[in-house]
């Protein structure tokens, strides 16, 4: 039987939440810090003519991914859309790294190849983002598969924009998860518009888009996703839930996305002499009302954690820190003509186990 998730009255209160020192809790702030200033900053850069291809920004959504991330053990596992800068820094990869990779240089985390969807670092659990829309969910399944099948008690969190809940592979991966038991959770990040068009125009549903998971007999939940103790709370029960009985859950956080769905999208916000999917007044509400960064902000300084002064101090570090990543990358070599047909398989270029047999996880 499907279930859904009770969440406490106050998430603070929660036990996962509970256990926060104030030095993890500034850390929390830290890490949205640095993504909103790293964001930033990549916007500038793009805006400049200094980066090619796309670029999906994560600001206004710090919350969902820092949230998420600071729950994940040794053997939990995140993989991403597209939009996947914010989960890359909560994970632990640094701003030089993934700077050079949107100005496409060759000490890019993908060397210059793969660009603003192509991050990964899987030294630290974390697949990467990818550019095709629900594209990594069968992928996040077979994480799971992975986890199971070696006996490994951990999570695979397989994160997906609310566009991509239409997407037949998506579907297809909750019916596998479902029939097999597999420890994966889905976590749909609802930002409201997909790529640019409103839910209410391009999908079908009561209520919420996780309550899909009904129909597989899985366990979902919904929630607001801006104060991280909300996510926290949330999310820690899908995580026991895939640790302890190796089932999966379909999660659905709502979130907000301050800009398009690209730099590239134009139509994100009406003008007075455009059109738009959405008005100003509406995205400044949010910014007003909503933001995960001044909301935490507002929780720390209430219960005394942090003061002013200190969170001052951490927003020009993270902003020195994003300033110098772009510096680091104006200043790095773009990646070698020769090296084109490098990086393609990268077991394969470096002869691990897994390259020439074809198995990664499956390996004892």
């Amino acid at each position: 039987m499907a279930t859904k998730n009770a969440t406490p009255a106050s998430s603070a209160e929660a036990p996962i939440n509970a256990k926060l020192t104030a030095d993890d809790k500034i850390e929390l702030y830290r890490k949205m810090a640095r993504i909103r200033r790293f964001e930033q900053v990549s916007l500038q850069h793009y805006q400049a003519g200094r980066m090619g291809g796309f670029l999906h920004l994560y600001i206004g959504q710090e919350s969902v991914a820092v949230g998420c991330v600071s729950l994940m053990g040794e053997n939990d596992h995140v993989i991403t859309a597209y939009r996947d800068h914010g989960h890359a820094l909560a994970v632990g990869m640094g701003m030089n790294e993934c700077m050079a990779e949107l100005f496409g240089k060759a000490t890019g985390c993908s060397r210059g190849k793969g660009g603003s969807m192509h991050y990964f670092a899987p030294d630290k659990n974390y697949w990467g983002g990818h550019g095709i829309v629900a594209g990594q969910t069968p992928l996040g399944l077979g994480l799971a598969y992975g986890l199971k099948y070696r006996g490994l008690k951990g999570a695979a969190l397989c994160f997906l924009g609310d566009g991509a809940v239409n997407q037949g592979a998506f579907h297809e991966s909750l019916n596998l998860a479902a029939l097999w038991d597999l420890p994966v959770i889905y976590v749909i990040e609802n930002n409201g518009y997909s790529m640019g068009t409103s839910q209410a125009r391009s999908s079908a549903f009561d209520g919420c888009l996780a309550k899909r998971a009904e129909g597989y007999g899985m366990a979902w939940d919904k929630f607001v996703g801006e104060n991280v103790y909300d996510v926290r709370a949330g999310v820690q029960k899908a995580i026991e839930r895939a640790h302890n009985e190796s089932k999966p859950t379909l999660l659905e956080i709502d979130t907000y996305r301050y800009l398009g769905h690209s730099v590239a999208d134009a139509r994100h916000q009406k003008t007075e002499d455009k059109d738009g999917y959405r008005t100003k007044e509406e995205v400044e509400r949010y910014q007003r009302e909503h933001d995960p960064i001044q909301i935490w902000k507002a929780v720390l300084l209430s219960e005394g954690v942090a003061t002013e002064d200190q969170l001052k101090k951490i927003d020009r570090e993270a902003q020195a820190e994003a300033d110098e990543s772009a510096e680091f990358a104006k200043s790095s070599p773009y990646p070698e003509p020769e090296s084109i047909f490098e990086d393609v398989y990268w077991e394969v270029d470096n002869k691990t186990v897994a390259g020439e047999t074809g198995r990664h996880f499956f390996n004892d």
